[in-house]
């Protein structure tokens, strides 16, 4: 792989023009397509095979007036002090409220009249206007959701607090200012990387090309494939992170190569052929782990995670072809103007040890402890993860400051918590021999349910097989007790099935949230198992060793499980709250866990195999494993330390959000990727190789001749180039290319 790489790393160098031309074009018809492209419509979020999503499946069926997925609002009326919502003036103002929801657009499909549906508090306080649409929220048009934030207009005018809740005003959290400050502290890290700023403009520069290109596919292809407008902001947030890093690396070996006297278009080549095989076998493991979303099955992730992943593959791409044809055009001044001024004068400095070096050979003198302190301190934060509890937010999760909150908590003081997450039970009585007694037994039972506030009476369709009852709990929607009555209900449902053959199948948001938090929780072992075991299989692969590939995935569930006790500790406890603007603490969003184990997993699969690949190659070139560790920190530790601030700074960026989904989302990537590159790869890493010493390279013998030799390391592309090290020179290993794996090597060449 490193002969191909080198030689396709000096083609682009040579024929940068052509190269460049190309990607160019390839961003302008991307661009084009994109704005050229139709606007997508929403793909319906379904969960296939949950009792919640089945429901919904009868419902459509069996009441084809009703869109069972349509969006809903709640727009809240409360009256000012020492008057009620009965008061004449009052319903005159809700009523005519009512009446300017029902032609405020085609979109609605009913609007209930708090007076004659009783949606009106005991105490004459509160009331509400119930209004459904046709349409999923997703779909709604920005008039229709202009229609129902004026209808209040008047009301409020009149003197009552009015205020609105529901997903019909749920949007896409916008984005670019976050994008903007990570590309900004990206930048200043890559200046003070380099010390240059066209060193540290190029990963810029071809990261975003490559994102662009990406981007505008997807949105190209949005409409046919139906494809969520996260998934671009998902696709823009891995691939700005990986695109940076991939080039980074590239440019990085490329000075290193100039540094040492070769000539551009062989450093290139170099470049590409050593840092570029690590590129290919870190993106492969983002692209494991981003397909691998799959196995959830829940179809909008799996689109979200094949979108992402090719971006992912748009990086690497462009990291093997582009970054090498800008460094042609970037001439001598990829380089800083110190090393440019050494490199003038023709005698090369003598090396200082550096930061890398330093830390490297500390590690070296205290293994133990170092690898004691580091998983001991990742043990610790690890210890809240112990208490997660997973669900999705609600409108009580929103900051105060919205209307979404203010109404939540205006119906929660005038009818209780449950009103904001009201259950829907489906009873399909087409098996059933007698169908209403069947339904009064359902309702009955419910009735008599712990942690039920109020059941509906049941509402038959035409053909009268199938009856809606709606079940308000007495606990807001994200409560274990609510999920305990959305339990309680379906062992009631199972009993009742049995003794008349009615089937009872409960649904509705809150009930769609728990079988949703449910499904995630089983996959994420599945997931896991997927994701880590392949990629332990390539990075044996890339390190001919079992213990390098072990160490790695165990370091990485490690940082996991910290980042889950971190998030745990700040967003279901409150702990440090208020310093991350955590308003509302609750369940942890149920699909962070396993998208932040996707996330990061890619990422730091990428610092292991640059820090680790520069250890591997030093050693098979001849060190000893302690000098192989020097210097891998020696070339690596600035670059991944550059990586990683960038990363978390990309990730921090989300926490200033208003929605709680994206701070948690920013916030647990942040802090994920900061155990992973500090604490995993530059502490417990190299601790671990030193007390390993010799036997974390080897490789049984029968395994060697099974696996294929990718030489990621460089050694057969060095053998062809005639520098090889001197067999005599070194520690004596005789560049470790000995044995079957060498043989191999040198007969490939």
């Amino acid at each position: 792989m490193a002969t191909f790489l080198y030689k396709l790393g000096r083609f682009a160098f040579r024929r940068r023009r052509f190269v460049a031309l190309i990607w160019v074009a390839l961003l302008a018809l991307a661009g084009f397509g994109a704005t050229s492209a139709s606007t997508a419509a929403s793909s319906s979020f379904s969960i296939p095979g949950t009792e919640a999503q089945r429901a919904f499946d009868l419902l459509e069926q069996r009441f084809p007036g009703v869109s069972a997925d349509g969006a809903t609002a709640r727009v809240v009326f409360k009256a000012p002090e020492g008057q009620k919502m009965t008061d004449p003036e009052n319903k005159a103002r809700v009523t005519k409220t009512v009446s300017g929801l029902k032609s405020g657009s085609d979109q609605v499909a009913s609007v209930a009249d708090p007076y004659t549906v009783g949606a009106v508090s005991k105490d004459g306080s509160t009331a509400y206007v119930a209004v459904s649409y046709k349409v999923s929220a997703m779909e709604l048009t920005d008039e229709t959701r202009d229609a129902l934030k004026d209808a209040g207009h008047a009301a409020q005018k009149g003197g009552l607090t009015v205020e609105i809740g529901g997903d019909a005003l749920l949007v896409i959290p916008e984005t670019g200012a976050t994008e903007v400050i990570g590309v900004a502290v990206a930048a200043v890290v890559l200046v003070i990387t380099f010390g240059s700023l066209v060193a540290a403009g190029l990963p810029l520069l071809t990261a975003l090309i490559g994102v662009g290109i990406g981007v505008s596919t997807i949105t190209a292809l949005a409409n046919p494939l139906r494809l969520d407008s996260t998934t671009s902001i998902l696709a823009m947030m891995i691939g700005l992170a990986v695109g940076i890093d991939y080039a980074l690396f590239i440019v990085s070996r490329y000075r290193a190569e100039l540094a040492e006297g070769r000539e551009r278009e062989e450093a290139a080549g170099r470049a590409v052929g050593t840092a570029g095989s690590a590129v290919v076998f870190a993106g492969l493991t983002v692209v494991i782990a981003l397909v691998g979303l799959a196995v959830v099955n829940i179809p909008i992730l799996t689109k979200m995670g094949f979108a992402a992943a090719g971006t992912v593959v748009i990086a690497v791409l462009v990291a093997l072809t582009l970054v090498p044809a800008m460094l042609g055009f970037a001439g001598k001044r990829v380089m800083g103007r110190k090393a440019r001024k050494a490199a003038d004068a023709s005698a090369p400095a003598e090396a200082k040890p550096n930061m890398g070096t330093r830390w490297a050979r500390f590690v070296l003198r205290k293994p133990v402890w170092v690898l004691l302190a580091g998983v001991i301190g990742l043990g610790v934060v690890a210890v809240p993860a112990t208490s997660l509890e997973m669900g999705l937010p609600d409108d009580g999760s929103q900051p105060t400051s919205s209307t979404q909150r203010r109404a939540y908590d205006l119906l929660s003081d005038g009818f209780g918590p449950g009103f904001n997450g009201p259950l829907l039970v489906v009873v399909d009585t087409a098996d059933s021999s007698d169908g209403k007694p069947a339904v009064k037994q359902v309702t009955d039972e419910i009735s008599g349910i712990r942690g039920v506030a109020a059941v509906t009476p049941a509402q038959f369709n035409k053909a009268g097989d199938t009856a809606m009852i709606t079940v308000v709990p007495k606990d807001r929607p994200s409560s274990t007790e609510t999920e305990d009555v959305v339990h309680a209900i379906r062992d009631a449902g199972a009993d009742i099935t049995s003794d008349t053959g009615a089937k009872v199948l409960v649904t509705g948001a809150t009930a769609m949230n728990i079988d949703f938090s449910q499904k995630m929780n089983d996959a994420l072992l599945p997931y896991l198992a997927l994701v880590v075991g392949l990629a332990f299989l390539l990075l044996m692969l890339v390190f001919r060793s079992v213990l390098v590939p072990l160490k790695a995935a165990l370091g990485f569930l490690l940082s996991v499980v910290a980042a889950l006790g971190a998030v745990v500790a700040v967003f279901q406890w409150g702990w440090l709250g208020s310093l991350f603007g955590v308003e509302q603490t609750g369940p942890i969003m149920s699909m962070m866990p396993i998208f932040m184990v996707g996330v990061v997993f890619g990422l730091a699969m990428d610092y292991e195999v640059f820090l680790v690949t520069r250890m591997r190659e030093a050693y098979v070139h001849g060190e000893k494993p302690g000098e192989a560790i020097v210097t891998g920190f020696r070339h690596g530790a600035r670059v991944v330390t550059a990586a990683a601030v960038i990363m978390m700074a990309v990730f921090a960026g989300f926490i200033g959000s208003t929605e709680q989904m994206v701070k948690m989302i920013g916030f647990s990537l942040a802090i994920a990727v900061f155990f992973d590159a500090f604490v995993v790869r530059m502490a417990i890493v190299p601790a671990v190789l030193a007390l390993l010493g010799d036997r974390a390279w080897s490789l049984p013998r029968w395994l060697d001749r099974l696996l294929p030799n990718v030489d990621v390391e460089g050694e057969g592309l060095r053998k062809q180039l005639g520098d090889a090290p001197d067999p005599e020179d070194g520690s004596g290993h005789g560049g470790r290319g000995g044995g079957a794996e060498g043989e191999r090597e040198l007969s490939q060449v």
